[in-house]
């Protein structure tokens, strides 16, 4: 999810410093609520229904015997950061990332994306760019890229410079197979073990803040700026890694996954909740992935509090799955077996809210209170 609070594919985004993020989930609860009006439609029309609610990551739609779940999101603006740097091509795996790895976080198989391009004025170039990015990423996910939209739209998109500025947004489906429950958290259990997916980088949420802070420390050509041998505009444009296919085969082998959180605008502490609210448990997480250096450079160029980092960032970790005890590391295995790093990060707790042991990278103790909230 792109920086910003997700209701069941109704999205609201934001900075992080600010912004009014009462006023911004406000809006979410608003356009929920009409989305959810909706519903009604399918009543009385033999084996439709819809399932899910304002805080899952997606949507299913019952429709018979079939189970089939949608989600929409955006790139962000991201996508100033490659209008700096002058390359598009690297996006496709961010767009991917966000609809196909919320899919999964439900335990549904992505099987198809279609995407809008919107722009100020159309650029072949830059479109092929951003498409021959999707096609790679989509072929690698083993998704269809199965229609879409370019259009333009003059002044009503802008951007940095002086080159073509581009919206770039994205509607996944998936399907649940038959015989697989909702992975929704309700079967989490005290001693479970939480696995930790390596990201590699801001994947693409937080970069409202992000350019904030550099944009204090070193004016508006930031992005030229180094932070030890690399400019700033190549460490933000590192593109996402996707997690969906590899958790895909590991559900597909019969490994038993209890929950799995999607860590995108929010950080760890505005997307695990999700998974623990159905029982109020908590989690303790005592070996997560460390913040890469440049992140940890952000923070302290913003002089940002450690709490306010794990709220827009994820820090290092781009998904969390829950599993039975003792199961971790047969997770880890089969993850490593599609080239996704990943450690049994904590455990499951009966005391609710989120514990992040950080103190290895200089950024102490943090808790959360289970709606995400700092307890600092």
């Amino acid at each position: 999810m792109a920086e910003g609070k997700e209701k069941s594919g109704v999205r609201a985004t934001a900075g992080v410093r600010g912004v009014d993020q009462a006023g911004v989930d406000r809006c979410s609860e608003v356009a929920y609520a009409y989305a959810k009006s909706t519903f009604g439609a399918l009543r009385g029309r033999d084996g439709l229904a819809v399932d899910g609610d304002e805080e899952s990551f997606a949507n299913v739609i019952r429709i018979g015997d079939a189970r089939i779940a949608v989600t929409s999101d955006g790139v962000g603006t991201k996508l100033e950061v490659a209008e700096r740097v002058g390359r598009f091509d690297t996006l496709g795996f961010d767009l991917l990332a966000m609809v196909v790895d919320d899919l999964v976080a439900i335990g549904a198989e992505p099987v198809a994306v279609s995407n809008i391009i919107d722009a100020d004025r159309l650029d072949e170039a830059t479109v092929d760019a951003l498409m021959r990015g999707l096609a790679t990423a989509a072929r690698e996910s083993g998704v269809a890229v199965t229609g879409g939209e370019i259009a333009a739209l003059g002044r009503r998109v802008g951007g940095w410079g002086d080159g073509p500025h581009v919206n770039w947004c994205a509607t996944a489906v998936g399907v649940v197979p038959p015989g697989r429950g909702a992975i929704d958290g309700r079967g989490l259990e005290v001693g479970d073990e939480v696995v930790a997916l390596r990201s590699a980088g801001l994947r693409s949420n937080g970069y409202t803040l992000a350019r904030r802070i550099l944009e204090g420390a070193f004016d508006d050509d930031w992005h030229r700026k180094h932070c030890g041998a690399t400019p700033w505009g190549d460490l933000l444009l590192t593109p996402s890694l996707v997690y969906a296919p590899g958790v895909v085969r590991a559900l597909q082998a019969g490994l038993s996954v209890r929950g799995l959180a999607h860590i995108t605008g929010g950080g760890i502490p505005g997307n695990l909740p999700r998974v623990l609210r159905a029982t109020g448990l908590g989690v303790e997480l005592d070996n997560l992935w460390p913040p890469h250096d440049w992140v940890l450079r952000l923070r302290e160029l913003g002089d940002l509090p450690a709490h306010e980092a794990y709220s827009a960032w994820n820090m290092g970790n781009g998904m969390l799955a829950v599993v039975p005890a003792g199961h971790g590391e047969a997770l880890v295995r089969a993850l490593a077996a599609y080239g996704r790093a990943s450690r049994v990060a904590g455990r499951v707790v009966r005391k609710g809210g989120i514990a992040i042991d950080a103190r290895a990278w200089g950024l102490g103790r943090l808790g959360f209170a289970a709606g995400g909230e700092s307890d600092a």
